[in-house]
Order: C-alpha cells, then sequence, then structure tokens
C-alpha cells in the first residue's frame, strides 16, 4: 500500500499583541538586545490588541500595519477585529500562492477567490454566502482605506451603489443572493436544561455524574450560561460585566431583576437595561464565593497581580446618571473614566484593593484568577456541544442521518435566541392569564401598553421592532401562537417546566428549534 503525505502549504498568519507586554518576563531570552522594544512599539502606535500580520516568508506588510492602526480598523468592535483579521489572512494566502500581492489585486483575482471559497468542488470546506458576505466587508474596507490614502488605484470588491436613508449615494461590497438574514436557532427551556447537565455539569446519560468528572470551572461555566439564557445578553455583553454591574438578590425575594449593560460593550453601543432570573442571580453569587473567591486568592498568594501591566486600582465609582469609574495605577496616577465608556479591554485592566491584596472587578476569572477573554466562551461552548454528542449519540448512529440528532448543540447567541422566544410566549401567556382579557380589550391594552414584540425588542436592545419580528416570528406564527396558548389548561405557576408541552409543541412543527426531553435516550437504542 502506498502512504502518501499531506502537505500543508505556508500561509499568512495572524498574531494579537498582547495586554501583558511580553517584555515583563514571558520569553526574555528572545528579547535580547530589544530592551527599547515597548518604547519603539509605542512610537509606532502599535497597541496592545492590535494584530500583526505575518507573511509565510516572515515578513510584516508596512502597509497592512499601517491599515490595521488606522482609524477605520481601530473603531471596529473587538470580534469585528478578529474576524476581519481572519478573513483578510485567507485572501493574502490566496494571492500569495499566485505570487501577487495584496495591493497589485484585480478584480479578478477576488472573482476567483470567491469561487474558490463559495463553489469549487475541490474545496472541502466551501462557505455560504452569508459568510462570503462578511469576508467582502473585510476586503472592501482593507482596499477602501488603501484607495483613500493612495496606496492603489482602485478597488477590487465588487460593488453596488445605492441610497441611504438621507438620500446620498453609498457604495457596498455586493451582497450574495443566497446570503440567509440571520443564523437563529433556539434550544427549548427543558433542552437548556439537559445541555447544562450533560454538557457543563458532567452527566451521563443515565442522569449521574460521570465518574471521574472534575468540573474545575463548571459552577462558573453553568452561571455563564444561565445568566445568558434568562437575560438574552450578547456573549460580549454578559462576558465583560464587572462584579458591581451584577444585580444583587433581595431579602424580599422578586423572580427577577433588573442590570445595566454598559454602553461601549453592546453591538449598538447604547447603554439599556437587562433583566435576569434570580435563579441566574443565584448560581452567579456562588461562583463569586466558590470557585472565583479560590483562584483569586491563588493568583494573591503567588503574586500574578503585583506585576500585571496597565492595573488600575479603582478608589470610586460615582453615582448618579452618568457614573464614573475613578482609579490609581501603580505609579500613582490617577485617572476617571465615564463606566458607560469603558472598554472591555479597559475593564479587564481595573481592580480593587482587598484584604489580601488586589482583586479584580472583572467578574469572569480562568483558573490563574485571570480575566477570562470574552472569545474563550466560544471554546467552554465547543467543548460542552462535543461532550453532548459523544454522550447522548449512541455509538451506532456516530455519523449517520443528519435528520436524527440525538444531542443538543448551543451557542452563546443561540442563548439569546432562546431567551427571546421564551419571553416571547410567556408575556402572551401572562398577559391573557393576568388579565383575562377579551380580544377587543386586548387590542387596548396592547395600544396603550406595547405587545410582546416590542417588550421583547427592549430587552434585546434591537434598533427596530422589525428586526425582533424578522428573526422570531417564525415559530410563533407557524402554530398560531394564540389559538395554541388558549387551549391550554395547564394550571399558571412559575413559568418554566409546565411550558414544556408548549415549546416542545413549537419546536415539532418549526424550523430551527431544539427540543430533547428530559428522559434520555439509553445508549445504544435506535432512531
Amino acid at each position: 500500500m502506498q502512504l502518501t503525505q499531506r502537505m500543508v502549504m505556508p500561509g499568512w498568519r495572524v498574531f494579537w499583541v498582547p495586554q501583558e507586554h511580553v517584555g515583563g518576563g514571558v520569553r526574555r531570552a528572545v528579547l535580547d538586545g530589544w530592551g527599547d522594544l515597548q518604547e519603539r512599539e509605542e512610537a509606532a502606535g502599535v497597541r496592545a490588541g492590535d494584530p500583526i500580520f505575518l507573511s509565510p516568508d516572515h515578513r510584516v506588510d508596512p502597509l497592512l500595519g499601517a491599515y490595521v492602526r488606522s482609524r477605520t480598523f481601530r473603531r471596529y468592535t473587538a470580534e469585528t477585529k478578529r474576524n476581519y483579521a481572519t478573513d483578510l489572512s485567507l485572501l493574502l494566502t490566496f494571492l500569495w500562492r499566485r505570487g501577487r500581492g495584496w495591493a497589485a489585486a484585480r478584480s479578478r483575482d477576488l472573482t476567483d477567490f470567491e469561487d474558490w471559497r463559495r463553489f469549487a468542488e475541490a474545496n472541502p470546506k466551501r462557505i455560504g454566502g452569508s459568510k462570503w458576505d462578511r469576508e467582502q466587508a473585510a476586503f472592501y474596507s482593507l482596499y477602501k482605506w488603501a484607495k483613500d490614502n493612495g496606496h492603489v488605484t482602485s478597488i477590487p470588491v465588487s460593488t453596488v451603489q445605492s441610497r441611504d436613508y438621507h438620500g446620498s449615494l453609498v457604495t457596498t461590497p455586493t451582497r450574495s443572493k443566497d446570503a440567509r438574514p440571520a443564523n437563529v436557532h433556539w434550544l427549548t427551556p427543558r433542552t437548556w436544561r439537559r445541555w447544562i447537565d450533560v454538557g457543563l455539569r458532567g452527566h451521563t446519560a443515565a442522569g449521574v455524574v460521570e465518574s471521574g468528572w472534575a468540573g474545575r470551572t463548571e459552577d462558573r461555566n453553568v452561571a455563564f450560561v444561565r445568566l445568558l439564557v434568562s437575560s438574552g445578553l450578547r456573549r460580549a455583553e454578559g462576558g465583560a460585566l464587572l462584579t458591581f454591574e451584577v444585580p444583587q438578590r433581595r431579602l424580599e425575594g422578586g423572580r427577577y431583576y433588573r442590570g445595566q449593560v454598559a454602553a461601549q460593550v453592546t453591538r449598538g453601543k447604547r447603554m439599556r437595561t437587562f433583566y435576569v432570573a434570580s435563579e441566574a442571580v443565584g448560581e452567579v453569587e456562588v461562583y463569586v464565593e466558590s470557585s472565583r473567591a479560590l483562584a483569586v486568592r491563588q493568583a494573591q498568594r503567588l503574586g500574578r497581580y503585583e506585576h500585571l501591566a496597565g492595573m488600575r486600582l479603582v478608589d470610586e465609582v460615582t453615582r448618579g446618571l452618568k457614573p464614573k469609574v475613578r482609579w490609581h495605577d501603580r505609579l500613582g496616577v490617577e485617572g476617571e473614566r465615564e463606566l458607560n465608556l469603558l472598554t472591555a479591554g479597559e475593564r479587564a485592566l481595573l481592580f480593587t484593593e482587598g484584604r489580601r491584596g488586589p482583586e479584580p472587578l472583572w467578574l469572569w476569572l480562568n483558573e490563574q484568577g485571570l480575566p477570562l477573554g470574552v472569545h474563550s466562551w466560544d471554546g467552554v461552548f465547543r467543548e460542552a456541544n462535543q461532550r453532548c454528542a459523544r454522550v447522548l449519540t449512541p455509538p451506532s448512529r456516530l455519523g449517520m442521518d443528519p435528520h436524527r440528532v440525538f444531542a443538543p448543540y448551543a451557542t452563546p447567541h443561540s442563548a439569546r435566541h432562546s431567551f427571546a422566544l421564551y419571553m416571547l410566549v410567556v408575556l402572551e401567556r401572562l398577559t391573557d392569564l393576568r388579565y383575562g382579557l377579551s380580544p377587543e380589550e386586548r387590542r387596548d391594552f396592547r395600544l396603550l401598553y406595547g405587545d410582546p414584540w416590542f417588550l421583547v425588542q427592549t430587552l434585546l436592545g434591537h434598533a427596530s421592532r422589525d428586526t425582533t419580528v424578522r428573526h422570531y416570528l417564525a415559530p410563533v406564527a407557524d402554530l398560531q401562537l394564540r389559538s395554541m396558548l388558549d387551549a391550554i389548561d395547564v394550571p399558571a405557576r412559575a413559568p418554566m417546566p409546565e411550558l414544556d408541552d408548549t415549546f416542545a409543541r413549537i419546536a415539532r412543527e418549526s424550523a430551527g428549534i431544539q427540543d430533547f426531553g428530559d428522559e434520555i435516550t439509553p445508549p445504544g437504542a435506535g432512531a
């Protein structure tokens, strides 16, 4: 038998400038003779969080460096920067293998790249229209900046002109006809319970904790997922919370508690109110008092916070309409900034002086007691999905019949979608049960207070009601939700497990909704 070795062609790579300067002790021997590296980086305008593009022959393109330091690129969110950098590295690699630099690319090169990415049968990982549209946006951003600054004479990206809201002519990348408006999928409440138990708590198919399950960060991960599912916060919003921004439970109780999302960590850059279930707040409190407190104490004992670059010790958080955070650094330099305007990177540098030394104000920490990056949650969800698939899929069914799924699959954003669907159903039901309204009275009530669509729009922070309806109308409209709910004769209690049958009926007749019963499919069971 002849064996062949799979050759991996070299490509462009992306590195990220760390928050903590590498000269502070990491790989010090490599930096011999570069004692002024930090000063040189500052003189060149290099900042923490900037991407560095490295070519296959280990060179850095100065124009790409100028682009990522430009106002155009720096105004993007951290997630957009990461996505765009990844997309650009793929194009750079494609052009490199053609012997062409990106500044010399022609329209034909971009057309051929699209053909390879989307349609070529030889490509084992083709993408759809939505993903290509995002990549085109990344390419257009680079080439428009280059053209505006005289580095290229034309933009090779396919574009279209249209009128904006004010009637001005604008140029944008051409959109794919097969692009989906949104990648929306839901999990019903009982499916989330199952996903958490198996994926995060280490339960087996029999519903007990697996022998040898460590679960060192179990309470943190469960608290984070509970927070997202019960509040509708985005990953970046929930992941960048500070400890004092988590609502506190009151002695008199309450089912939901109110909090504020700072404008700078939201997608729309607008502060908004969020509501989170009491049970989720309790999970966060357990995490703060247990594994988080242990990680902080260990980090203090090992001196991890003592030489943390850029650390800011908070002296005061003012009150009022525009609270400010006031701090001083290790050198005694004082500063302040409106809480609402602090970026995620700035938030990760905030500490408070505790009884045993500095303590991070960033809520979610890794096992070393350091702030857990927002993108790290993707890995947590990925591992939980893999565990669910391994535990709940019978061995005889692995890799078979894509239409028969045994294990739930979740992402941080599916928590937000699930929250929206859940709230639509619950608000419809509570309105009817609480007020006993006739159809005419219900219409008048909605004119006065707003319908559930408006309420969910507010909870999600959508700019328009149309966005909410476009994303979530299908599963509700498909079943004529009002008629279905009117037929339910289950007694009204706290709206959670008693709505399992309702959500199961929605899932059976609507695409994209995952529903798995609490009963466990035994290993080896057939479809």
